[in-house]
């Protein structure tokens, strides 16, 4: 501590001398009767606090041994410097000396944390504005300090506190950090391996040695948490092989002299790989012992693999669950012949007692409602505990999107045998998105889109969202809202309101607009917990603008049927969607399949449109995406299908390295108009981005993309289908998912409008 401590030392010194030389002052006294007692010297402790540890009272017969225990009993509150009891006459004088309080917490030189997270760690060890001061508490605060910045790998970081004595007895705290460069690992050594080469062993590790992307993923930045970590993915990955007695002796981590280069070494025993000879089950099984056996799925004559035997267990306790016995035991015990490395597993089970759900209590969520987490149970109070239907009420909430963790725990009831709680953790996470898009084209030059999206509007678990297109061709505002629980049964209820102002897309320019101004209404009945089917209809008035190079097909739907259009157009759609995120999807499959029918106004026509979008796990680092999309309309009762209710195809979402809605059926003037008909196919191969190591957050994607747009009078021909390939770039940025292309057509025509880079926050495929 620097000069400013001085007069606190001082101040220390004083309390152990009166310490020392309480009993002194008391003895100096004979036992006397104590008409009163003054308090002198307080400025912010009440009255009441040094009144309350005083072992006497006003009347009370007052010793030498009362004196030193009053004293001794004033320093234990934490409150006072110094402690003196004066004698005068038959009163008591306590003199006390308070000792300052903080009146404010600085820093300076942080760039690795946020102030008001230091604060928050200063609060822990009870640093704060208002709390008394002293040496000892200064000292914890830089030693939590300091062990904040070795977390960090930033084993030089120096913290000078500076203590200012300011008016009332405050002072004000600064801690000055030097954090210094953090201590990067120069080297992982493993050790004791033989069936596995280190280099296979140390690519298994979030921790490396650093790489060109080490400033984004801070992957050579030491921490024991990341390490230990990497330890148990090695284990796994051994006890996975067959590898049952696999240990890691020793874990060795050291640091140069200058704290700035760290070596890790592990010394492995890897014991000998072991084949399963046989699974037998052992226990209560209900009377249910084949439905458990097709749980197994340890197979005899491959090696033992640990993840397998948990999932087995796991599987068992699982359908246990579904039969009401929340505390059902399964164990895998191994039985080793070493003689032959092999292994047989006796499965045991005892299900217990079988269980009600007392109550369900929902924590964490700050914002988000009760009732917007409690509609999506399955699983309700009073009634069976049923495994299925709690599994199934955790990934609806998780599907929800609001939360980035939902964990549920089985808490027994103290007193009572057959009855538990379960606990609904949630952590929030934001839930609004901002939407960014960006083309670059000769006919456009730039075209930018901005969206805000807020999926859980006031913590309601509304939807409400703004998108908003200042295309120079395409100019566009959409509000829109969706209520998911319009009525109690989860019928959704979602309410657009709509402006489109569009204009061709044409190297020559031409100032023809096409103008749709509407509102609709949509239902959405869930039939299943992943089947929704959505009815309801629109209102639109559509006016055609004539101008310089409009289309002939837009000239001649206007002069037969007029240039403003309404239409009343009803529409039904089923969407099932059972993927395991709707943000970065690695497993699943999805489906949407809408019609919409013109039934009254000026229009009568048939659209009509259905995806496909499945994703498959290669492994944990490696996702194969599909998606398809297929468009098909058609006009009714003897009018063609309206030229404003076109499909479009191109750029990103369809065929992307073609200007956005620049393929299919053109004007003789060059003007794009759309067609009746369209296909799209998709297919993706998601990789880890180099130097990311398995971080998803940020990924790279190759990609081929087959597609085309046909007129009502045209043929589908697979000769027409434009195609392209390209590589990708995938990331969860802070304003949404962000996703980049590069793409080069491999099958184009004369006249196509080629875009090879296309970006865009908020989309995929």
């Amino acid at each position: 501590m620097k000069h400013h401590m001085h007069r606190f030392r001082t101040r220390a010194v004083t309390t152990a001398l009166a310490l020392m030389f309480a009993a002194n002052t008391a003895w100096a006294v004979d036992p006397f009767q104590v008409r009163d007692i003054r308090i002198e010297g307080l400025q912010r402790v009440e009255p009441g606090t040094v009144f309350a540890s005083l072992p006497f009272r006003v009347g009370d017969t007052y010793s030498d041994e009362q004196g030193s225990a009053a004293i001794r009993s004033l320093f234990g509150l934490g409150l006072f410097t110094d402690v003196r009891i004066q004698v005068s006459g038959d009163v008591l004088v306590v003199v006390v000396e308070e000792r300052p309080t903080v009146a404010d917490v600085e820093f300076v030189g942080t760039k690795e944390f946020d102030k008001d997270a230091l604060k928050k760690s200063m609060r822990d060890v009870g640093l704060t504005e208002g709390r008394p001061f002293d040496k000892a508490l200064a000292d914890r605060a830089e030693q939590e300090l300091k062990r904040q910045y070795i977390n960090r790998s930033l084993y030089g970081a120096e913290v000078v506190t500076t203590v200012t004595p300011i008016e009332r007895n405050r002072v004000n705290l600064t801690f000055t950090i030097t954090e210094g460069d953090p201590a990067k690992i120069k080297e992982i050594r493993i050790v004791g391996n033989k069936a596995f080469s280190e280099s296979t062993l140390r690519n298994l590790f979030e921790l490396d040695t650093g790489g060109w992307l080490s400033w984004y993923t801070k992957s050579d930045r030491y921490s024991r948490a990341k390490l230990n970590a990497d330890i148990e993915t090695l284990r796994s990955y051994y006890l996975t092989r067959g590898y049952l007695e696999f240990r890691v002796e020793t874990t060795q981590v050291a640091i140069s002299p200058d704290k700035q280069d760290i070596a890790i070494t592990l010394n492995i025993t890897e014991g000998e790989r072991y084949v399963v000879s046989s699974v037998r089950l052992d226990g209560n099984y209900l009377g249910k012992d084949d439905e458990f056996k097709s749980l197994v799925t340890i197979k005899p004559g491959e090696a033992y693999n640990a993840d397998r035997v948990a999932e087995t267990t796991k599987a068992f306790r699982d359908n246990f669950g579904n039969f009401g016995f929340a505390f059902a035991n399964v164990e895998a015990r191994p039985e080793i012949d070493r003689s032959n490395n092999s292994v047989a597993l006796l499965l045991v089970a005892e299900p217990s007692r079988r269980a009600y759900v007392r109550r369900i209590n929902v924590v964490g969520n700050t914002r988000t409602r009760d009732e917007v987490i409690r509609r999506e149970f399955r699983q309700f109070e009073s009634s069976w505990y049923d495994g299925n239907k709690i599994r199934l009420s955790r990934d609806r909430v998780d599907r929800l999107g609001y939360f980035k963790e939902v964990n549920m725990e089985t808490q027994e009831v103290p007193g009572i045998a057959d009855q538990v709680d379960l606990q609904v953790g949630v952590e929030e996470k934001p839930t609004g998105s901002l939407q960014l898009g960006a083309g670059f084209s000769s006919a456009e030059k730039l075209a930018l889109s901005f969206g805000i999206k807020q999926e859980n509007a006031f913590g309601s678990g509304n939807y409400l969202g703004l998108d908003i297109n200042t295309s120079k061709f395409n100019r566009t505002i959409v509000l829109n809202t969706v209520d998911p629980y319009f009525t109690t049964d989860g019928v959704s209820l979602s309410v657009d309101l709509f402006h489109r102002n569009s204009r061709p897309y044409n190297d020559q320019g031409g100032n023809y607009q096409l103008e749709t101004t509407g509102a609709g209404l949509r239902f959405g009945v869930p039939f299943s917990e992943i089947d929704t089917v959505y009815f309801g209809g629109t209102v639109e008035r559509t006016t055609i603008k004539p101008g310089t190079n409009i289309p002939a097909a837009y000239l001649a739907y206007g002069d037969k049927f007029g240039y403003t259009s309404y239409s009343f157009p009803l529409s039904i759609g089923w969407a099932r969607d059972n993927r395991d995120s709707t943000l970065v999807p690695t497993t699943g499959r999805m489906q949407k399949l809408n019609a919409e029918l013109g039934v009254a106004g000026d229009t009568r026509y048939l659209r009509s449109s259905y995806q496909y979008q499945q994703y498959i796990p290669l492994n944990k680092q490696y996702t194969l995406a599909f998606n398809g999309e297929l468009g098909y309309g058609k006009g009714l009762s003897g009018r063609p299908f309206p030229v404003f209710k076109n499909f479009y195809s191109g750029g990103l979402g369809s065929v992307r390295g073609f200007e956005q809605g620049t393929l299919g059926p053109r004007d003789v003037t060059g003007s794009v108009i759309g067609g009746t008909k369209k296909v799209t196919l998709n297919a993706e191969l998601l990789t880890p981005f180099p130097g990311a190591g398995n971080d998803r957050t940020l990924r790279m994607f190759g990609f081929v993309d087959v597609g085309n747009v046909y007129g009502e009078e045209q043929k589908f021909e697979l000769s027409d289908m434009r195609a392209s390939v390209g590589i990708g770039l995938s990331w969860i940025s802070p304003v949404g998912p962000l996703r980049l292309a590069i793409a080069n057509p491999v099958r184009k025509f004369a006249g196509d409008r080629i875009q090879k880079l296309q970006f865009q926050i908020g989309t995929s495929f």
